[in-house]
């Protein structure tokens, strides 16, 4: 299990698997409960360089950054051995 500390969102912490190169088990401590449930269900079983491309930039209004943005964050720190 990999565990990230978000920076500039609501969500406190994100909590992931990377198997094989593919994400599983996106949990979210704290922020909008039903949005990160479903980014959580979306991304099961994601390939992991797919994911990146799709949430990497997302911004949550002016915030320059998002939890999906902060996802794909984790997840390529991830694949290269960071997190």
């Amino acid at each position: 299990m990999h565990t990230y500390k978000t920076n500039g969102v609501c969500s406190s912490e994100i909590n992931f698997e990377l198997r094989d190169g593919k994400v599983y088990s996106v949990s979210f401590k704290d922020g909008c409960n039903g949005n990160l449930k479903a980014v959580g269900i979306l991304t099961e079983g994601m390939d992991a360089e797919e994911l990146v491309k799709k949430l990497k930039g997302l911004h949550c209004g002016k915030k320059g950054t998002s939890c999906a943005d902060q996802l794909a964050t984790a997840v390529a720190q991830a694949s290269a051995g960071a997190v």
